[in-house]
Protein backbone atom coordinates (compact mmCIF):
# COMPACT_ATOMS: atom_id res chain seq x y z
CA UNK A 1 0.00 0.00 0.00
CA UNK A 2 2.69 2.47 1.14
CA UNK A 3 4.73 1.51 -2.23
CA UNK A 4 1.80 2.25 -4.38
CA UNK A 5 1.09 5.71 -2.60
CA UNK A 6 4.67 6.22 -3.21
CA UNK A 7 4.18 5.68 -6.74
CA UNK A 8 1.26 7.58 -7.45
CA UNK A 9 2.97 10.02 -5.76
CA UNK A 10 6.49 10.29 -7.76
CA UNK A 11 4.58 9.58 -11.09
CA UNK A 12 2.11 12.56 -9.95
CA UNK A 13 5.02 15.17 -8.81
CA UNK A 14 6.60 14.38 -12.41
CA UNK A 15 3.74 15.31 -14.71
CA UNK A 16 3.38 18.61 -12.34
CA UNK A 17 7.27 19.34 -13.16
CA UNK A 18 6.11 18.50 -16.90
CA UNK A 19 3.46 20.75 -17.10
CA UNK A 20 5.81 23.64 -15.22
CA UNK A 21 8.77 23.06 -17.27
CA UNK A 22 5.86 23.40 -20.59
CA UNK A 23 4.89 26.67 -18.91
CA UNK A 24 8.39 27.77 -17.77
CA UNK A 25 8.98 27.14 -22.16
CA UNK A 26 6.09 29.16 -23.19
CA UNK A 27 6.71 32.27 -21.04
CA UNK A 28 10.19 32.43 -21.49
CA UNK A 29 9.19 32.32 -25.31
CA UNK A 30 6.71 35.06 -24.99
CA UNK A 31 8.27 36.87 -22.73
CA UNK A 32 11.83 37.49 -25.08
CA UNK A 33 9.64 38.02 -27.99
CA UNK A 34 7.87 40.69 -26.69
CA UNK A 35 10.79 42.39 -24.75
CA UNK A 36 12.67 42.32 -28.10
CA UNK A 37 9.92 44.02 -29.79
CA UNK A 38 8.59 46.75 -26.92
CA UNK A 39 10.58 49.34 -28.96
CA UNK A 40 8.60 48.97 -32.16
CA UNK A 41 5.38 47.16 -31.39
CA UNK A 42 2.25 49.35 -31.25
CA UNK A 43 -1.59 50.17 -32.41
CA UNK A 44 -0.31 52.28 -34.92
CA UNK A 45 2.13 49.75 -35.93
CA UNK A 46 -0.53 47.48 -36.80
CA UNK A 47 -2.83 49.51 -38.18
CA UNK A 48 -0.66 51.42 -40.47
CA UNK A 49 -0.12 50.10 -44.24
CA UNK A 50 2.64 48.96 -45.41
CA UNK A 51 3.96 52.38 -46.76
CA UNK A 52 3.55 53.83 -43.42
CA UNK A 53 6.13 51.32 -42.05
CA UNK A 54 2.93 49.46 -40.74
CA UNK A 55 1.90 45.70 -41.29
CA UNK A 56 -2.06 45.94 -41.67
CA UNK A 57 -2.16 43.94 -45.23
CA UNK A 58 -0.15 41.19 -43.64
CA UNK A 59 -2.63 41.20 -40.84
CA UNK A 60 -5.53 40.68 -42.96
CA UNK A 61 -4.21 38.50 -45.41
CA UNK A 62 -3.85 35.96 -42.62
CA UNK A 63 -6.81 36.83 -41.45
CA UNK A 64 -8.46 35.87 -44.75
CA UNK A 65 -6.20 32.61 -45.07
CA UNK A 66 -7.19 31.22 -42.01
CA UNK A 67 -10.96 32.11 -42.31
CA UNK A 68 -10.88 30.98 -45.97
CA UNK A 69 -9.32 27.46 -45.64
CA UNK A 70 -10.50 26.14 -42.05
CA UNK A 71 -13.77 26.88 -43.69
CA UNK A 72 -13.19 24.81 -46.63
CA UNK A 73 -11.62 21.84 -44.26
CA UNK A 74 -13.44 22.00 -41.65
CA UNK A 75 -17.00 20.43 -42.86
CA UNK A 76 -14.89 17.94 -44.76
CA UNK A 77 -12.76 16.91 -42.35
CA UNK A 78 -15.45 16.58 -39.89
CA UNK A 79 -17.30 14.60 -42.40
CA UNK A 80 -14.48 12.17 -43.17
CA UNK A 81 -14.15 11.80 -39.63
CA UNK A 82 -17.76 10.79 -39.40
CA UNK A 83 -17.76 8.60 -41.91
CA UNK A 84 -14.83 6.73 -40.91
CA UNK A 85 -16.15 6.62 -37.31
CA UNK A 86 -20.11 5.72 -37.11
CA UNK A 87 -20.64 4.28 -40.79
CA UNK A 88 -17.76 2.51 -41.75
CA UNK A 89 -16.51 -1.38 -40.92
CA UNK A 90 -13.21 -2.94 -42.26
CA UNK A 91 -13.54 -2.65 -46.14
CA UNK A 92 -10.68 -2.60 -48.27
CA UNK A 93 -11.83 1.34 -49.02
CA UNK A 94 -11.92 2.26 -45.37
CA UNK A 95 -8.29 0.93 -45.10
CA UNK A 96 -7.16 2.79 -48.24
CA UNK A 97 -8.68 6.02 -47.02
CA UNK A 98 -6.42 5.74 -43.60
CA UNK A 99 -3.62 4.66 -45.64
CA UNK A 100 -4.24 8.20 -47.73
CA UNK A 101 -4.88 10.24 -45.12
CA UNK A 102 -1.77 9.44 -43.09
CA UNK A 103 0.43 9.53 -45.98
CA UNK A 104 -1.38 13.56 -46.28
CA UNK A 105 0.11 14.14 -42.74
CA UNK A 106 3.48 12.70 -44.08
CA UNK A 107 4.15 14.94 -46.81
CA UNK A 108 6.37 17.98 -46.73
CA UNK A 109 4.76 21.08 -46.66
CA UNK A 110 6.39 22.55 -49.63
CA UNK A 111 5.78 19.56 -51.74
CA UNK A 112 1.88 20.93 -50.86
CA UNK A 113 2.98 24.00 -52.24
CA UNK A 114 4.51 22.82 -55.56
CA UNK A 115 0.96 21.25 -55.48
CA UNK A 116 -0.89 24.43 -54.93
CA UNK A 117 1.11 26.28 -57.50
CA UNK A 118 0.70 23.82 -60.32
CA UNK A 119 -2.97 22.93 -59.51
CA UNK A 120 -5.06 26.03 -58.39
CA UNK A 121 -2.51 28.86 -59.77
CA UNK A 122 -1.67 27.08 -62.82
CA UNK A 123 -4.48 24.70 -64.05
CA UNK A 124 -7.24 26.05 -62.50
CA UNK A 125 -6.19 29.97 -63.20
CA UNK A 126 -6.38 31.24 -59.42
CA UNK A 127 -3.11 32.64 -59.81
CA UNK A 128 -1.25 33.61 -56.77
CA UNK A 129 -4.01 34.77 -54.38
CA UNK A 130 -5.59 33.49 -51.13
CA UNK A 131 -7.88 30.94 -52.87
CA UNK A 132 -5.51 29.40 -54.20
CA UNK A 133 -3.27 29.70 -50.91
CA UNK A 134 -6.79 28.74 -48.46
CA UNK A 135 -7.37 25.48 -51.22
CA UNK A 136 -3.57 24.07 -50.56
CA UNK A 137 -3.57 24.75 -46.91
CA UNK A 138 -6.98 23.22 -46.31
CA UNK A 139 -5.82 20.02 -48.22
CA UNK A 140 -2.72 20.07 -45.99
CA UNK A 141 -5.02 20.52 -42.32
CA UNK A 142 -7.41 17.86 -43.54
CA UNK A 143 -5.21 14.98 -41.44
CA UNK A 144 -5.14 17.13 -38.18
CA UNK A 145 -8.94 17.41 -38.23
CA UNK A 146 -9.75 14.31 -39.39
CA UNK A 147 -7.32 12.08 -36.84
CA UNK A 148 -8.49 14.65 -33.92
CA UNK A 149 -12.55 14.57 -34.39
CA UNK A 150 -12.04 10.91 -35.17
CA UNK A 151 -10.50 10.69 -31.51
CA UNK A 152 -13.46 12.69 -30.20
CA UNK A 153 -15.76 10.86 -31.93
CA UNK A 154 -14.55 8.05 -30.39
CA UNK A 155 -14.47 9.34 -27.13
CA UNK A 156 -18.43 9.97 -26.94
CA UNK A 157 -20.31 7.18 -24.67
CA UNK A 158 -21.75 3.86 -26.75
CA UNK A 159 -24.64 4.19 -23.91
CA UNK A 160 -25.34 7.97 -25.88
CA UNK A 161 -26.05 6.47 -29.18
CA UNK A 162 -28.47 3.61 -27.99
CA UNK A 163 -30.46 5.40 -25.30
CA UNK A 164 -31.00 7.74 -28.63
CA UNK A 165 -31.89 5.51 -31.34
CA UNK A 166 -33.69 3.28 -28.57
CA UNK A 167 -35.80 6.67 -28.80
CA UNK A 168 -36.92 6.00 -32.08
CA UNK A 169 -34.05 8.58 -33.58
CA UNK A 170 -32.51 7.82 -36.57
CA UNK A 171 -28.66 7.76 -37.23
CA UNK A 172 -28.38 10.81 -38.49
CA UNK A 173 -30.65 12.74 -36.12
CA UNK A 174 -28.38 10.87 -33.18
CA UNK A 175 -25.25 12.04 -35.03
CA UNK A 176 -25.93 15.41 -35.69
CA UNK A 177 -27.52 16.06 -31.58
CA UNK A 178 -26.15 13.61 -29.80
CA UNK A 179 -22.97 12.55 -30.95
CA UNK A 180 -21.31 15.62 -32.65
CA UNK A 181 -22.39 18.08 -29.67
CA UNK A 182 -20.75 15.76 -27.22
CA UNK A 183 -17.65 15.75 -28.92
CA UNK A 184 -17.41 19.21 -29.42
CA UNK A 185 -14.63 19.90 -27.27
CA UNK A 186 -12.42 17.50 -29.66
CA UNK A 187 -13.68 19.40 -32.69
CA UNK A 188 -12.55 22.89 -31.53
CA UNK A 189 -9.47 21.46 -30.43
CA UNK A 190 -9.16 20.02 -34.19
CA UNK A 191 -9.54 23.64 -35.76
CA UNK A 192 -7.42 25.54 -33.27
CA UNK A 193 -4.77 22.81 -34.24
CA UNK A 194 -5.29 23.32 -38.06
CA UNK A 195 -5.34 27.06 -37.18
CA UNK A 196 -1.90 27.38 -35.59
CA UNK A 197 -0.46 25.03 -38.68
CA UNK A 198 -2.27 27.56 -41.32
CA UNK A 199 -1.05 30.36 -39.72
CA UNK A 200 2.89 28.70 -39.02
CA UNK A 201 3.05 27.22 -42.65
CA UNK A 202 5.05 29.83 -45.28
CA UNK A 203 6.33 27.51 -48.19
CA UNK A 204 2.84 26.64 -49.46
CA UNK A 205 1.70 30.21 -48.80
CA UNK A 206 4.73 31.87 -50.39
CA UNK A 207 4.18 29.52 -53.70
CA UNK A 208 0.46 30.21 -53.58
CA UNK A 209 -0.74 33.24 -52.10
CA UNK A 210 2.06 35.77 -53.03
CA UNK A 211 4.49 38.66 -51.94
CA UNK A 212 1.83 41.84 -52.30
CA UNK A 213 1.78 43.90 -49.64
CA UNK A 214 -1.26 45.60 -50.50
CA UNK A 215 -4.16 45.13 -48.49
CA UNK A 216 -6.55 42.46 -50.60
CA UNK A 217 -10.08 42.97 -51.11
CA UNK A 218 -11.39 40.16 -52.23
CA UNK A 219 -9.99 36.08 -51.90
CA UNK A 220 -9.14 36.13 -55.82
CA UNK A 221 -6.10 38.99 -54.89
CA UNK A 222 -2.26 38.15 -53.87
CA UNK A 223 -1.07 39.41 -50.54
CA UNK A 224 1.45 38.83 -47.89
CA UNK A 225 1.11 36.81 -44.72
CA UNK A 226 2.68 37.40 -41.20
CA UNK A 227 5.12 34.75 -41.40
CA UNK A 228 6.32 35.71 -45.08
CA UNK A 229 6.66 39.16 -44.11
CA UNK A 230 8.49 38.54 -40.87
CA UNK A 231 10.80 35.92 -43.43
CA UNK A 232 11.47 38.86 -45.30
CA UNK A 233 11.89 41.27 -42.45
CA UNK A 234 14.53 38.97 -40.63
CA UNK A 235 16.66 38.18 -43.96
CA UNK A 236 16.63 41.72 -44.56
CA UNK A 237 17.71 43.06 -41.23
CA UNK A 238 20.81 44.92 -40.32
CA UNK A 239 20.60 46.63 -37.50
CA UNK A 240 18.99 46.37 -34.00
CA UNK A 241 15.82 48.57 -35.01
CA UNK A 242 15.12 45.98 -38.13
CA UNK A 243 14.88 43.03 -35.72
CA UNK A 244 12.92 44.96 -33.42
CA UNK A 245 10.24 45.38 -35.98
CA UNK A 246 10.82 41.41 -37.12
CA UNK A 247 10.15 40.76 -33.46
CA UNK A 248 7.06 43.53 -33.46
CA UNK A 249 5.96 41.00 -35.89
CA UNK A 250 6.43 38.01 -34.29
CA UNK A 251 4.34 39.52 -31.16
CA UNK A 252 1.60 40.71 -33.63
CA UNK A 253 1.59 37.27 -34.87
CA UNK A 254 1.36 35.61 -31.85
CA UNK A 255 -1.54 37.68 -30.83
CA UNK A 256 -3.87 37.50 -33.89
CA UNK A 257 -2.99 33.34 -32.75
CA UNK A 258 -4.51 34.05 -29.22
CA UNK A 259 -7.30 35.81 -30.11
CA UNK A 260 -8.62 33.50 -32.78
CA UNK A 261 -8.06 30.58 -30.31
CA UNK A 262 -10.25 32.25 -27.82
CA UNK A 263 -12.75 33.67 -30.11
CA UNK A 264 -13.47 30.40 -31.00
CA UNK A 265 -13.30 28.93 -27.54
CA UNK A 266 -15.84 31.42 -26.94
CA UNK A 267 -18.04 30.60 -29.70
CA UNK A 268 -17.94 27.20 -28.67
CA UNK A 269 -19.22 27.99 -25.19
CA UNK A 270 -21.92 30.51 -26.11
CA UNK A 271 -22.88 26.87 -28.69
CA UNK A 272 -22.66 24.73 -25.07
CA UNK A 273 -24.80 26.81 -23.28
CA UNK A 274 -27.40 27.21 -26.16
CA UNK A 275 -27.17 23.67 -26.71
CA UNK A 276 -27.82 23.45 -22.70
CA UNK A 277 -30.66 25.67 -23.08
CA UNK A 278 -32.51 23.54 -25.47
CA UNK A 279 -32.60 20.35 -23.81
Amino acid sequence: MKKRVFLDGLLYGIMALSLCGVIAVLGYILVYIFRQAAGSLSFGFIFRSAREGGILPMVVTTLYVVVVSIAISLPVGIGTAVFLTEYSGNSSLVRILRVAIETLAGIPSIIYGLFGLLMFCRFLGFGQSIIAGAFTLSIMILPVIIRTTEEALKSVPVSFREGSLSLGTTKSQTIFHVVLPSALGGIVTSAILAIGRVVGESAPVLLTVGLSRNIPRTVFESGRTLTIHLYYLTNEAVNPDDFGIAFATAGTLVMVVVAINTLTKILTRKFKNSQGDAS
